[in-house]
């Protein structure tokens, strides 16, 4: 690891909680590659802390940029000055760039960075039967993701139904042509099953979907890294199913945050 002087430049990953996120691991390799005199701190901040946190890294003048993940993307997307295209779309960021003025500007790669990782793995979701638990930043994105890599369809599950049905609505609207619904909790019948919730982090966490409707035929992916056998994964394995662990997600998409953020090439 390098070594931390007045010169380094400061990133962070914001959550809450914060002990499971592998993005400074994954970051400083980056940062080793390409030469950055740069560290990336995990920033454990609650839900009603966020607005006064961001509004202090406005005046942090050798702060480069953050990542953004549970519970903070939606909220997040209204504490920068701009955001994306696609961000705006989507309702969330998951990465903010602090520019020279003390402004900030946003965008989410979670989406691309979901897909990816199942490209990666041999998993093309074109053409498939897609359940999506959540109804988070996250699982936006990947809905949007999805929707645009061509699936045969998207039926979303959430505990507060209304929330899913709103995705579905800025999904429709730019993918009409995609069959969407807003589902119960069985899984069974899909291609392939995906919990973008944070349901599995904590010990005694409820499965974030009815498993006992899953089967051998299916893919069952998790956007959560620690633990890395999520109670769900365990259960799909037991059925055995083909398992997409959440960690591909943001290898997939680190380099991508680390141009947003400014990191010298």
């Amino acid at each position: 690891m390098m070594e931390i002087t007045g010169n380094t430049r400061l990133y962070g990953i914001v959550a809450d909680p914060v002990s499971q996120v592998k993005t400074p691991q994954t970051m400083r390799k980056v940062f080793e590659k390409r030469g950055t005199d740069g560290v990336l701190v995990p920033m454990h901040v609650a839900p009603e802390g966020l607005p006064a946190f961001v509004l202090a890294l406005r005046g942090v003048l050798n702060f480069g940029g953050m990542i953004a993940t549970v519970p903070h993307k939606t909220a997040m997307a209204d504490l920068c000055d701009d955001i994306t295209p696609a961000a705006r779309l989507v309702g969330a960021v998951n990465v903010v760039r602090r520019n020279a003025d003390g402004s900030l500007s946003g965008d989410i790669l979670d989406g691309k960075g979901f897909v990816g990782g199942l490209r990666q793995h041999g998993i093309e979701p074109c053409g498939m039967r897609v359940f999506l638990s959540g109804a988070g930043g996250a699982a936006k994105a990947i809905g949007f993701a999805l929707a645009d890599a061509g699936v045969a369809c998207l039926d979303l599950y959430n505990r507060t139904p209304a929330k899913a049905q709103d995705i579905i609505a800025r999904l429709q609207a730019v993918y009409p042509k995609v069959p969407m619904s807003v589902v119960g909790t069985s899984p069974a019948g899909y291609d392939l099953v995906i919990n973008a919730t944070s349901l599995g982090m904590k010990a005694g966490d409820p499965l974030p979907l009815d498993a006992s409707g899953l089967n051998a035929r299916q893919i069952v992916a998790e956007i959560i890294m620690t633990p890395a056998l999520t109670p769900l994964l365990l259960a799909a394995q037991a059925k055995g199913c083909q398992i997409q662990y959440g960690l591909p997600m943001l290898e997939c998409q680190i380099e991508l945050m680390a141009d947003f953020m400014g990191v010298a090439k």
